[in-house]
């Protein structure tokens, strides 16, 4: 992962708790079920993203004999209980909260907090003035995020360098942030409808609003991270110059099959099968795999495991269709 993209998680996290301790005193002085849910939301957030550095740190650790492969799909585990986090606990306790309050309505207090000459500071400016710096936080921790996905994917749109991206790091700090955008401002709404209507159920339904778009989010997040955890392919350029490199190695008549699967960001593992010219020898054989090994290891730098099987045709095919037959030996 780029420290780019770190960036963006820590950017991410420092921004929420701060701005979760604000929403949690904007709540206790006012009462409102909508800025609750906001202060949830961001103490979720935090932690989420807690989960995702730690995916991180125990992504890099080095194979062992029980994880010969690596341990590159902690980043796609944590990412995923990141999604199951949003929608229990954020979504969750926000339509809960807001449920409640539209069974249990009751006034938004607008006691005054402060007083300065003659001016009198009331709990409503506090709670706009709280979302309004949320605003601004959360803005900065978003153009952080899209910084670091624009980099990754500079010439995709969003929908589709979220379905390509291998990092979903980058790409679960994007939905988070955009989450929060999106449900500061219907908090900002809700609340100001609940004051000037003097409708408190407007805070509740706002509420329920707030936990309607991180259940959407963390539905969208889940979808995206379960592909990886059961294994998605390299990117169509990198299949590619996998494909073009064997089909230039003298002394190969054809390519059976090639496999590759990312086992983290940035571990790739490739399987190949091809047919070798039955009239090269051993040796020329041994160079031609060597070759081919280094040449994919340098084109493509994520890739950490190379596998390559020399097999004829007719064999490969007995071995994927049992109906046709293996070769006379």
């Amino acid at each position: 992962m780029s420290h780019s993209s770190k960036g963006a998680i820590y950017m991410a996290a420092t921004a929420n708790l701060l701005i979760a301790v604000a929403k949690f005193a904007g709540a206790a002085i006012t009462g409102s079920a909508a800025m609750m849910s906001e202060g949830i939301h961001s103490l979720v957030d935090t932690g989420n993203q807690g989960l995702l550095l730690l995916g991180l740190k125990l992504s890099t650790q080095e194979p062992d004999e029980r994880h010969p492969m690596g341990y590159g799909k902690e980043t796609y585990f944590w990412s995923f209980l990141v999604a199951v986090m949003i929608f229990g606990l954020g979504a969750g306790v926000s339509i809960w909260e807001g449920v409640d309050k539209i069974l249990h309505p009751h006034a938004l207090d607008i006691h005054v907090v402060a007083s300065f000459g003659g001016f009198d500071i009331r709990t409503y400016h506090v709670v706009f003035t709280i979302l309004i710096i949320a605003m601004v936080l959360e803005g900065a921790a978003f153009r952080t995020a899209y910084r670091a996905f624009r980099a990754q994917n500079p010439d995709k749109t969003i929908i589709k360098a979220v379905h390509s991206s291998k990092d979903p790091t980058v790409f679960v700090i994007l939905f988070e942030d955009s989450a929060a955008l999106l449900g500061l401002l219907v908090a900002f709404v809700g609340i100001a409808a609940a004051y000037l209507l003097d409708m408190p159920v407007l805070d509740g339904l706002a509420s329920v609003m707030i936990g309607l778009i991180l259940a959407v989010t963390a539905f969208f997040l889940a979808v995206e991270c379960k592909g990886l955890l059961i294994g998605e392919s390299a990117n169509a350029q990198s299949r590619e110059k996998i494909a073009r490199m064997v089909a230039g190695i003298p002394g190969i008549l054809g390519v059976n099959e090639i496999i590759t699967l990312h086992h983290g960001p940035q571990s790739v593992i490739v399987c190949i099968s091809v047919d070798f010219d039955d009239k090269i020898g051993s040796p020329q054989v041994e160079a031609a795999v060597s070759r081919l090994e280094i040449d994919i290891r340098a084109a493509i730098p994520e890739v950490s495991k190379v596998f390559i099987e020399a097999q004829n045709w007719k064999s490969h095919q007995s071995l994927l269709d049992p109906d046709v037959p293996a070769p006379q030996v």
